[in-house]
């Protein structure tokens, strides 16, 4: 005996809300979105044309979506009309996969879903699942969407840029030297300018209509050919020029789109080529993509943003400043690898922001090893007298300070060094083992006071319990959010190309990582 089936009865239509189960993430993402105050909305509304869908609907439809690992627009479209929690939050509409991927990227989208992370993260902070102690930050590297080969980089444009000035410096002046046209007022010496090419390049053409009128109007056939045979330098000089004209606008153009950068990709031009752990041939190769930045507090992702460049550094001090703009105040401590340890970074946390910067450097584990510290040729291991302000050597001959030193990187940030140098490192016998200084030459030290001084400060803050503890989880809170995104999620490369899009798609994909892992720990 089976259960009654017939395909050939007519059912009446049920509210859909009814087979959704008690937990469904369907309820997390419509309660997320209708948090979001009404006043987030009234930039979509339009007084004209066709009535627009609302953003509302836009927003659950895709945010579901994303929970389910579908990012494609006529994918999503297709759940549509398979999906019961799509049917429900979509409420029987289904606008096509172009009105989806025309919503996603639009630009007041990026404030929808920051007020979506601003009533979460409040939702978390009544409901107790996060303490507002610490933020715990780090980075990963998502590929762009953008094709495998089309790198463009600086020291190459740099270098061709070059060559292509001192080619047409020594053209001009041979066009100058041969009497093939006039001279041209100059704003510099040392380079043609754009609009300075064009002139020459208009000159030349002139020389090369003067002489085709003076062939066409002579008879003799040994004038012509003479007539022909002067022209066609002015011809080859005048294709030059234009190549030179061409390539010198692509230059210009190129280190515009550069910026700060090393290098980027012709079809995505924000994207930057970074080294990531996963490539195409699985040896290193490098791959257009993006930094993003989280800052995350009990796994929940509360603040994120997205920057070209490849080093975490950088981006600390504008991340920051990103969440106390738009997402929540800085908690008491800023948690961080030793990715992001720097005398810049250091100095903004603790006298900027009056925060403590849980945050190790480089060298952190190292000096804590019995081998650096038994190593009698670092001038960290070395006695210093504070009187005389000297170090001494492993020698025992006396290092005193002799200047300072300043060194500014290509940002604008300084640092000051304390240099000290050896009375006389030429007859020593463990000279060798000591320095690589040549002969001739003492040993010196370098000595950043502030650093080593924040150094301290650091070492001395993980040293304690409490603030140990918090640094603890970092490995534990800010790590399982990228294995989740990637692995879980598999949102490993992004499908829109521009800096302001991905931004978009980033916060889609991390607020269905926010909700997914909210949907687990209430079943």
């Amino acid at each position: 005996m089976f259960k009654d089936y017939n395909m050939n009865q007519v059912v009446l239509p049920l509210d859909l809300e009814i087979k959704l189960q008690e937990n469904d993430i369907a309820y997390a993402v419509n309660d997320v979105v209708e948090s979001i105050p009404d006043e987030a909305f009234t930039v979509f509304v339009r007084e004209t044309g066709c009535p627009a869908y609302h953003p509302r609907m836009m927003m659950k439809i895709i945010l579901c979506a994303y929970t389910q690992s579908v990012f494609s627009g006529r994918k999503i479209e297709g759940l549509l009309g398979d999906s019961v929690r799509m049917m429900w939050l979509a409420q029987g509409y289904e606008p096509s996969y172009r009105t989806i991927n025309r919503f996603r990227v639009h630009p007041e989208v990026k404030e929808l879903l920051r007020q979506c992370f601003v009533q979460f993260r409040c939702q978390l902070v009544q409901e107790k699942l996060i303490d507002e102690e610490a933020i715990f930050i780090d980075g990963t590297k998502i590929e762009a969407n953008a094709n495998k080969f089309t790198f463009v980089w600086r020291k190459s444009v740099e270098r061709y840029s070059a060559s292509l000035v001192e080619k047409s410096n020594q053209m001009y002046e041979e066009l100058l030297e041969h009497e093939i046209i006039p001279e041209i007022e100059r704003e510099s010496p040392e380079e043609l300018s754009i609009k300075e090419l064009a002139e020459v390049v208009e000159k030349l053409d002139e020389t090369v209509k003067d002489y085709d009128k003076k062939i066409e109007a002579s008879e003799d056939m040994g004038e012509r050919k003479r007539l022909r045979s002067t022209r066609k330098a002015p011809k080859q000089y005048r294709k030059q020029f234009k190549d030179f004209l061409e390539r010198k606008q692509r230059y210009k153009n190129d280190m515009k789109i550069f910026g700060d950068r090393n290098s980027y990709s012709k079809t995505d031009h924000d994207a930057t080529f970074m080294r990531m752990k996963d490539d195409y041939m699985k040896n290193g190769q490098l791959k257009a993509g993006y930094n993003v930045q989280v800052g995350t507090e009990g796994q929940y992702v509360l603040a994120y943003d997205v920057f070209p460049n490849p080093t975490d550094t950088r981006t600390l001090i504008p991340f920051l400043n990103k969440i106390e703009e738009g997402f929540f105040d800085l908690p008491s401590y800023i948690v961080a690898d030793a990715g992001y340890g720097s005398e810049q970074n250091y100095e903004d946390v603790v006298t900027n922001r009056n925060r403590i910067p849980l945050i190790t450097y480089n060298t952190y584990r190292k000096e804590k090893k019995k081998k650096f510290k038994d190593n009698p040729f670092h001038s960290a291991n070395w006695e210093y007298d504070r009187e005389s302000d000297t170090f001494t050597c492993p020698y025992g001959r006396k290092l005193t300070f002799r200047y300072l030193s300043n060194r500014t990187d290509r940002y604008g940030f300084t640092r000051t060094f304390k240099v000290y140098e050896c009375e006389d490192c030429s007859d020593c016998p463990l000279r060798s083992q000591c320095t690589k200084a040549k002969e001739g030459h003492n040993r010196q030290v370098r000595y950043n006071v502030k650093w080593e001084q924040q150094k301290e400060y650091i070492r001395q803050q993980l040293s304690e319990e409490k603030t140990g503890e918090i640094y603890g989880k970092r490995k534990i809170d800010v790590e399982p959010v990228f294995g989740f995104l990637k692995a879980n999620l598999r949102f490993t490369r992004f499908s829109v190309r521009g800096k302001k899009k991905v931004n978009n798609e980033l916060g889609f994909a991390l607020m269905a990582v926010n909700l997914r892992k909210f949907t687990a720990m209430s079943t």
